[in-house]
């Protein structure tokens, strides 16, 4: 017995992946993904049947069974980019980040249409959006450009990193798409308003930010015949708003219950865009309120671990990807009340969308990988 307790020991006190993983990371966070994801999964149970009727398939929880896919896939990728320290998680995201770019680039030529916009590429069985990827991608790279630029004053950092937002937001123009264009400029002002650069750098920004709107309305018909519904509902199509009010209005305080909405049969995008339409309807204002704390929880807990961070680089990248998070169910939430023109957004974590809950958990991973626990990583304001 006296000989086994040695052995003993020493198997309690190796360290393995996932247990060093667990020590390391942050529990509040990690109980807020959980949470989101399962309210994805609850979500999608209800809102599949009316998508798959709508859509013409035989079986009513065949976007359920492709949303539980998407996010098996997605945690393990979650998990994988976590366990990285933050050196090489920032490489993965450079990496990304020039992957994203070149896919983008040939889209033209590989990519497919869908709704009249080439933003898709097939890979094997599946249809990925690269421009969802290069978001959370493109965040922690002027992340690193600021804090290189923190360093050294002399290095061209900023124009760097304007050059590469420049050459995305054409090419996200090019596809069409108004909307991610718009979450990634708002993610960029966030990390340039945490890097406390000049006056005059945010000007060039605001400036470049305006003539896009401007040159968006007057070249792309379907961005002017959005804004026109939300500003004109009378004398424009706004068909799909009406039906998510519609929705949200039924729903009352409790919900008409699980599975007992009806307006999601005549809801185009209630598994996607509209989501939180449906919730609204089938689990009332007091669930939908909770879910959205629950994303409001996600955001602020990776804003205060942010702040509490050693390193500049880490501090500006967790702010930031927490910024496009919390931005990007803000506009999806105004969409879904008519107080901003639709723009094809998902809500986190909750709505159906391989890409984009794909990109989600990798923003997560991203976020879990800056701000675990390690010598002298939180030392900051202590």
């Amino acid at each position: 017995m006296i000989n086994v307790l040695p052995q003993l020991i020493t198997s309690r006190s190796r360290r393995n992946i996932v247990g060093e993983w667990w020590r390391s990371v942050d529990h509040a966070t990690m109980s807020f993904l959980v949470c989101l994801l399962g309210a994805g999964l609850i979500l999608s149970m209800a809102s599949s049947p009316a998508a798959a009727e709508r859509l013409g398939y035989d079986n009513a929880f065949f976007f359920l069974y492709k949303h539980m896919a998407f996010v098996v896939i997605g945690v393990v990728g979650m998990f994988w980019v976590s366990l990285f320290d933050a050196v090489n998680a920032r490489r993965i995201a450079v990496l990304t980040l020039i992957g994203s770019f070149f896919i983008m680039l040939a889209l033209p030529i590989v990519g497919y249409e869908v709704k009249g916009a080439t933003r898709w590429v097939r890979i094997g069985p599946l249809g990925l959006q690269p421009s969802e990827f290069a978001k959370p991608a493109f965040i922690v790279f002027a992340a690193w450009m600021f804090s290189i630029r923190h360093r050294d004053p002399n290095v061209p950092s900023v124009a760097i990193v304007f050059a590469a937002y420049i050459a995305l937001i054409a090419l996200l123009i090019s596809q069409p798409d108004f909307g991610q264009s718009f979450l990634l400029t708002l993610g960029f002002a966030g990390v340039f308003f945490f890097a406390g650069l000049s006056l005059g750098w945010l000007l060039i920004m605001l400036g470049i930010s305006m003539v896009g709107v401007v040159a968006a309305y007057l070249t792309l018909p379907h961005v002017r015949a959005r804004v026109s519904a939300f500003i004109s509902p009378n004398t424009s199509d706004s068909y799909q708003t009406d039906k998510a009010l519609e929705a949200i209005s039924s729903g009352g305080f409790f919900g008409q219950g699980p599975g007992e909405g009806r307006v999601k049969y005549s809801l185009p995008d209630g598994n996607t865009d509209f989501i939180f339409a449906v919730t609204v309807e089938e689990f009332g204002f007091l669930i939908s309120t909770i879910l959205i704390f629950l994303i409001a929880g996600f955001v602020v807990q990776t804003f205060r671990n942010a702040l509490r961070l050693n390193d500049y680089f880490c501090q500006l990248a967790t702010a930031g990807l927490a910024t496009l998070v919390g931005m990007q169910a803000i506009i999806n939430l105004f969409v879904n009340l008519n107080m901003a023109p639709s723009k094809g957004m998902t809500l986190p974590f909750i709505s159906n969308g391989g890409s984009s809950m794909l990109a989600m958990c990798f923003t997560a991973g991203l976020i879990l990988a800056f701000t675990r626990r390690r010598p002298g990583a939180y030392e900051y304001g202590k």
